[in-house]
Order: C-alpha cells, then structure tokens, then sequence
C-alpha cells in the first residue's frame, strides 16, 4: 500500500501510523517512478529525518522535492532489511541510490557432503552449488568469522579436496587446534560425522548449549581476572546470537507464499510476503471487501482462490503457501492449483522454525498495512465531506469522482486518461485510457472532447455508473470543451470543474474552475479539500504521461522496423517476441537475428546495420 506525503497533514498522518522496527522503505515519484529504496532499524525515526526542514543534504533535499509516495515493508531485522533492500535496489535500479555495477551476490556457507569427511567452504552464488548451503550473511566477514568459529569448536574441514586428498602429516590447522586432521586419520568417520552434526545444529540456530558453554567460560576467565580471554568469549557470544538470529537453512526453507492477514471489523488487510532462495523479495498488501462477521478461514480461502486461481497476474511460482491459520478447505485448494499449474502445491499453516518467523513477519506486515490504511480511509472521509461543502454537495452525495487528463510530446502520441475515485480511494479497475485520433496536434480541446465523447457515450450504453462530479485538468477553455459533450449527451446537470495549475506550477495555487463562478475559486493552501483535488489530478496526471510514453515508444519501434524493406507486420511481431522487446533488439548480433524464423542471413545483415544507423 502507497503512503501520500504530499501536505503537512498527509505527512503527519504516515508518521504517526509508522512502525517502530527495523525495515525497507520505498520512495516513488508523481509519475510511480522508484527514487529511492532504503533500509532502517526504527522506520518511523527514519522516515521522520526525511521530513526536517533543516539539516538536510542538498541531495535529499532534490530527493524530497520529488517524493510523492512510500511504501514501507518491516522486517525482523535489519539484515533482512539490508538483503530485502539490496534485492530492490537491483530490481528498480532508482536513480538515487548507489547502484553497485558488480552486481556482487550475499555470501553463503555450503556443507559438501558427497566425500566420507564433509567440508565447509564460504561461497559468493548459489548457481552451481552441491549439497547444503545456509545464509545468507550480510558480509563476508560475517560468514568468515562463522567458518572460524566453527573450526574452533568443531574441527571441521575447509580445506580443498585437492589439498585434503594430498596430505601425509597434519596441516598447520591442526597444530592450532582449528581442524581435527581427518586428511591423516587423526579422527574416525563416526566422530567426525558426531562433531559435523553438532555443526551442523550450530548453523540451524538449535543448539543454545553453545552459548551457556561459552558464557560459563567467560565467566570463569573473569574470576581468574583473564580479562583479555574474557573479552573475545564475550565477542563470540555476540557474534554468535548476531549469526542464530540472522540465518536459516535455505535447503530446509527456499521458497514460499506466506499470507499475513490482520482484522478489525470488516476492514481486513491480507499480506503476501514472497520468499525466494530464503529471502524475502516482496510483499504486498491487499484489502478485500468482507461480508460481516467472516471468519479467516473463509477469508484466506477466498483469497487464496481469487488470487491464484482467477487471475493471470498472480501465477504460482512456488510449491508450498504458508497460512497463519488451518484452513477446513486447504485440501481441496492444493488438488485445484495443482491442477492448474501442473505442480504439487501444499497450503499449510507452520507451527515451528523459521517458517514460523516468517508468517510473523507476513502478520506484522498486516496489521502495519491495516492500521495505515484505516487512517488512510479517516482522511480521505473528511477530505471528501469538505469537498462537498465547498461544492454544495449534501450530506454524503459526493460518492464517485471522475478526472480527465490529457498528455502528448508536441502533439504525438496524444493520450487521455481518466481516473476514478471514491470514498474508499482510487479505484484502478475503472481507471480508461483513450488513444486520440484524427485530431489537429496539439488541440487539448478537440483530445477531451474525443475522450469524454467516447466515454460517456459508452458508459450510457451499457448503463454505466455515472460520477457525482467531473474534473477536468485545465482551466475555463477546456472545461467548456468538455460541456458542449455533456448537454450533447443529455449530462448538462452533471457537476464539472476544472482545475487549472497556478504560476510556476505551485502546488496550493491551483485556481478552480465551478460552472457558476467565472472568476474562479481559490481555495486556501491547507485545504484538504484542496488536497484531494491535486491527489485525484495528479493520479490522473501519472495514468496519461504513462499511457502516452507506452504509445509513442510502441509507435517509434513500429515505425523504425517499418523502414526496412522486407519487414512486415509478422516479421516485426516475430522480431519483438523473440528478443521480448526493442531494446535487446538493439543489442542482438546478426547470428542471433538470423535464428528468428522467417529471417535469413541476409536480412538479418540488413537490420543489423539499419538498428545501428
């Protein structure tokens, strides 16, 4: 769920609904643009920093003048924090965050089981791994620091087979006491395999002996005044619960779809945190609308179907579903998504171990996603009742609010779009967009007409739902374009204004436009009407530019691949589908050209060098 902080209101709101734990925060601009992806051990001390007016950087100040969104996810950690941040940053590459260009993956610790005396090694990617592997570490230090203290305790092996399988005395390790010398037989097969166990319990986070053992010990060394022993026991031991808390056993526990669902009335809030490869990649929000006193069973069950069954936008990806509660139905569920996607898929709810920890970190999600959306709802309620006072409206009239925009680059690719709001906030599946045609370019007036022509007209078709009031981004010219469609289409007593930007396009200086006053309205700067109406046209804003970006690069792709002789329409449509877009295009050899059925060597030539050109 989105967090608008565009007024002081709005800011103090997301503030004070914020969570004090460690988590990620995401940054987006007007046009839903990721700026900046960032990580916190207090969310709210965090996010709080960002909205000084003093003390700021220049280059968080440019940030902030640009930030219209957050989304925040919480974490158990802050290593969570940091891996689930560094999965983003690769993802969104935002333009305000350091993008590392090498790409570097976290390190692992792999156990290699397939010779008679197993070794540990630290690793940097998983992509060619053998047996078992655990992390991942937010350092290599850290995975390092384990594999020695693993040494230590256990004597087991790190070094290479080659160097193991050539050995005749004991290595150096030995005579440190950081290996038990199976290379020469200096430990059996059975107490070795005993030692790599306990290892192995020490990795999992199982084995809490460790830990008194040590404390033991460095209570001992204390009382013999060995402080300097005293004090690296003492680091171990943070060391130690720092790596138990951090890590989990990624062969045990790699993917999943875990289900946070929080409840409060009939506002329900159901998260679906993405485990891939032991991390958490992504989670969102989602807020269905309940019939009173449902259970969570028939919930997540409805949920579970909806989201998986119905919808193309929601395959599933992996094999096992996490519920915070049993579901009567789950049975039945799993035999339906296997059927579907041809895989054997388990719904359950975890009693124990880090899928445990996981749904608590879906649930917190939840309640976190729940409690913003509440106050969310609390705002936007008196953000409406105002804007029908200043409006007229009476009473709770004012339901359902259209906005049109227009947007083009100098008259290309002209398109309109129009949003849809209502008590509840946007509402995306009503959201249009209207690709203009044979209109002079540049004409806003001839585009909204088209647009609110073709809409209305449509929507009085099928017996639509008509708005309580339509805004129109412009000012008097283009709300009068808009009016002759209206007493055409029989809607001359439907509401309309516009809404025209002020000098320097200011927020909090817009002018509007109301049928009855020619002048204009001004409404003061910390309105919440106002602030409704520049949410409502801003959205509407963000969906046009959008919508016309996606047309003039389709049509510039089109028309590029359009000048080459022998190119035709399934010869484009092959082209694009085979390297899934304009871009890799560009970059594909006249070798690769040539394997896209219907190309030859020689055309493949021709649009290799017309690409370039």
């Amino acid at each position: 769920m989105y967090s608008s902080v565009q007024s002081p209101e709005e800011i103090k709101l997301f503030l004070a609904n914020m969570a004090i734990q460690p988590g990620v925060y995401r940054m987006y601009s007007e046009t839903a643009e990721v700026l900046y992806v960032g990580k916190a051990y207090d969310l709210k001390n965090r996010l709080s920093s960002y909205f000084q007016k003093q003390d700021l950087s220049r280059k968080t100040a440019l940030l902030m003048s640009q930030v219209k969104r957050i989304e925040v996810t919480v974490t158990h950690s802050e290593t969570e924090a940091l891996i689930l941040e560094s999965t983003l940053i690769k993802r969104h590459q935002p333009r305000y965050n350091v993008l590392l260009r090498d790409d570097k993956s976290y390190p692992y610790i792999q156990l290699d089981e397939k010779l008679p005396f197993a070794r540990l090694s630290l690793l940097r990617s998983k992509k060619k791994m053998q047996g078992r592997y655990f992390g991942p570490y937010p350092s290599a230090q850290a995975a390092r620091e384990t594999l020695h203290f693993l040494q230590k305790l256990f004597g087991i092996r790190q070094c290479s087979d080659t160097f193991f399988k050539n050995r005749q005395r004991p290595c150096l390790q030995y005579q440190i006491k950081r290996c038990s010398a199976p290379c020469v037989g200096l430990i059996d097969r059975e107490k070795y395999q005993a030692a790599l166990q306990h290892a192995l319990l020490f990795l999992q986070g199982k084995n809490a002996t460790i830990i008194e053992a040590l404390a033991s010990d460095m209570q001992a060394a204390s009382a013999a005044k060995e402080y300097e022993k005293a004090a690296r026991l003492r680091d171990r031991i943070k060391l130690l619960r720092k790596t138990q808390e951090q890590q989990h056993v990624e062969g045990a526990f790699g993917n999943a779809d875990v289900l946070g669902l929080a409840m409060e009335g009939r506002q329900v809030c159901v998260v679906v945190a993405a485990i891939r490869d032991g991390q958490l990649v992504s989670s969102e929000a989602y807020f269905p609308s309940v019939p009173i006193e449902t259970l969570a069973d028939e919930i997540l069950t409805a949920f579970i179907s909806q989201y998986y069954g119905g919808s193309e936008h929601h395959a599933l990806a992996v094999e096992e579903v996490l519920t915070p509660v049993l579901l009567e139905e789950a049975s039945f569920l799993a035999d339906l998504l296997q059927a579907q996607y041809q895989i054997e898929v388990k719904i359950k709810q975890p009693q124990r171990g880090v899928k445990l920890k996981w749904l608590a970190l879906a649930s917190d999600n939840a309640h976190l996603a729940l409690k913003r959306h509440r106050a969310h709802a609390l705002r936007l309620a008196e953000q409406f009742s105002d804007l029908s006072a200043v409006l007229g409206f009476k009473g709770e009239t004012l339901k359902r609010i259209e906005c049109f925009d227009i947007s083009h680059a100098s008259g290309e690719a002209t398109v309109a779009s129009m949003v849809v709001f209502d008590r509840e906030g946007a509402c995306t599946r009503d959201y249009r967009r209207y690709h203009i045609k044979d209109i002079q370019a540049g004409d806003d007036y001839a585009a909204l007409k088209q647009a609110n022509l073709r809409h209305f007209t449509r929507t009085l078709a099928e017996q639509g739902s008509l708005p309580d009031l339509l805004i129109i981004d412009g000012g008097k010219g283009q709300v009068s374009a808009v009016k002759t469609i209206l007493i055409e289409l029989g809607l001359d007593r439907l509401p309309l204004i516009g809404i025209a930007k002020g000098q320097g396009r200011k927020p909090g200086l817009e002018t509007l436009f109301v049928e009855d006053n020619k002048q204009g309205l001004h409404l003061p700067e910390d309105s919440i009407a106002l602030h409704l109406l520049q949410q409502i046209r801003d959205e509407a804003h963000r969906f046009a530019i959008t919508g016309h970006r996606k047309l003039r690069d389709r049509r510039r792709v089109r028309s590029s691949l359009e000048d080459i002789a022998g190119i035709g329409h399934k010869r484009r449509q092959a082209l694009l589908q085979h390297f899934g877009g304009f871009q890799e295009l560009k970059r594909a050899s006249i070798d690769e050209l040539s394997k896209v059925p219907g190309i030859s060597p020689t055309m493949a030539k021709t649009i290799y060098e017309h690409l370039r050109e």
